[in-house]
């Protein structure tokens, strides 16, 4: 009889802890997908709470969850207070990032691109591995007479965005002729397009002689070699956590400005950052959920940190949770 008595308390226990645990859905940015992950495996473990996450693009989170089709939508690409007021929805940031130049040149591991280089690489007036801008950044090593392949993201891309952000500060003539969006026209001759970080990232595994752009956490995952490149003082710096530390204290995340900030080619550091952020819909029921799991998430900034985000620091945490609470999502 006591046997089947704490029997069924137990499955009474379970049964409530089944039905009190909560189920949130999300899709977007790619650039924050593995922190994600991270993060709602160790939210689970924690609280039984779900959080499912699709890597399908800033384009696409932006899109879904301006048509409430999700809970929430993930985005590298800042939308403004104007176009979050149309659209009524909250917007945070929750992790800081690097954008990398991964590549793939057989005998080639330690890769040194200068402003000049990567000028010429992407305006499609580098052709050749062995072009003399790259000779010249690259002494002591044999580059291959091969034609340079570039990757680039094929679905409308936060990270696309802010690797254009950070070639119109970096360089006068993309700004002109190309600037910072979500999908470009790449103007090199030599290019093929993968789905994702991911799609760029297997893509450039597969391709020798290629070279792309990818977030730090996926091109680290893949196994990828990543170049050194100049930045906007001039030193060339490799893509550590230490300096895209460096450049990250940059960051101007204000919460008047609903965290509007792009924070690409800081002084120092790293040149390549940016910040991604989480758009929520303001009358959303599970807007109390979600914030309840990015509570959780940003008070375990070591869960990211060893997969190479820069974590939120704690005055812009703070700033996050009271812009949460005065948004509704207590």
């Amino acid at each position: 009889m006591k046997k089947r008595l704490l029997g069924g308390v137990i499955l009474s226990i379970l049964s409530s802890a089944a039905i009190s645990a909560t189920s949130i859905e999300g899709t977007g940015s790619s650039f924050q997908y593995p922190a994600n992950k991270a993060w709602s495996k160790l939210y689970f473990d924690k609280t039984a709470n779900k959080v499912n996450y699709s890597p399908t693009g800033s384009g696409a989170g932006i899109k879904q969850v301006s048509a409430r089709h999700v809970d929430f939508g993930g985005s590298d690409k800042p939308l403004k207070p104007k176009v979050l007021k149309e659209k009524k929805l909250a917007q945070f940031p929750i992790a800081i990032g690097a954008i990398t130049f991964a590549y793939n040149v057989p005998g080639v591991s330690d890769l040194k691109l200068s402003e000049t280089a990567i000028s010429g690489i992407l305006l499609g007036n580098i052709e050749y591995w062995d072009a003399a801008t790259l000779k010249k950044d690259n002494p002591g090593i044999k580059l291959p007479h091969r034609k340079v392949l570039f990757v680039h993201r094929s679905d409308k891309s936060g990270t696309t965005f802010g690797f254009t952000y950070y070639l119109s500060k970096m360089n006068s003539v993309w700004r002109s002729h190309f600037g910072a969006k979500k999908a470009i026209n790449w103007p090199m001759p030599n290019q093929i397009a993968g789905k994702g970080n991911f799609g760029v990232s297997t893509a450039i595994k597969k391709n020798p002689y290629s070279i792309g752009y990818v977030d730090y956490a996926d091109a680290v995952s893949n196994h990828l070699n990543l170049a050194t490149i100049e930045n906007k003082a001039h030193k060339f710096v490799k893509p550590t956590t230490a300096r895209f530390a460096e450049g990250a204290k940059y960051a101007d995340l204000d919460p008047k400005k609903d965290f509007y900030a792009n924070i690409q080619y800081p002084k120092s550091g790293y040149p390549i950052m940016a910040a991604t952020f989480v758009l929520v819909p303001d009358e959303s029921k599970k807007k109390k959920d979600v914030a309840d799991f990015y509570r959780f998430a940003l008070q375990h900034p070591d869960t990211i940190s060893k997969l190479g985000y820069v974590a939120l620091p704690p005055s812009v945490v703070s700033k996050v949770d009271q812009y949460m609470n005065k948004n509704g999502m207590k």
